[in-house]
């Protein structure tokens, strides 16, 4: 009697596949999404992928004391904060990489520039008789 119960509730979830997986036990049948409810929409329109990543409600204090002084600073917090200052210099040394990098090409297309002008500056020149000749003929 349980057995046509499972493959029933099993024929309900097919259609939910590509968006939950489906784990079937000696006696219960559990149902989990692999993804936060509205996590899609969020990347989509340029947000964080939950609400706890980054933003207002995770960036700013959750209380402050009476009188205005601000509230301690939390571990997770700080930790971010650290994060955060990592990949801003992570970034910059890469963006001064860059800029170097882009320098020295500048620099090397512009000496081989110089270095082909000179070169057909060197050239050998024809002589005029030859030249006189072609006109006249």
């Amino acid at each position: 009697m349980a057995a046509p119960l499972i493959v029933r509730h099993l024929e309900l979830f097919a259609a939910l596949r590509s968006r939950a997986a489906v784990c079937v036990r000696k006696r219960a049948l559990h149902n989990s999404t692999p993804l936060c409810a509205g996590q899609e929409w969020r990347i989509r329109n340029g947000f964080a992928r939950s609400n706890s990543e980054y933003g207002p409600l995770t960036d700013l204090p959750d209380w402050s004391f009476a009188d205005g002084r601000p509230a301690p600073t939390w571990k997770g917090h700080l930790r971010r904060k650290e994060e955060r200052e990592a990949l801003t210099r992570r970034v910059i040394l890469l963006s001064t990489e860059m800029e170097a990098g882009l320098t020295n090409w500048r620099e090397k297309q512009q000496a081989l520039e110089e270095e082909h002008v000179q070169k057909k500056k060197m050239q050998l020149k024809p002589k005029a008789i030859f030249k006189k000749k072609a006109e006249c003929h």
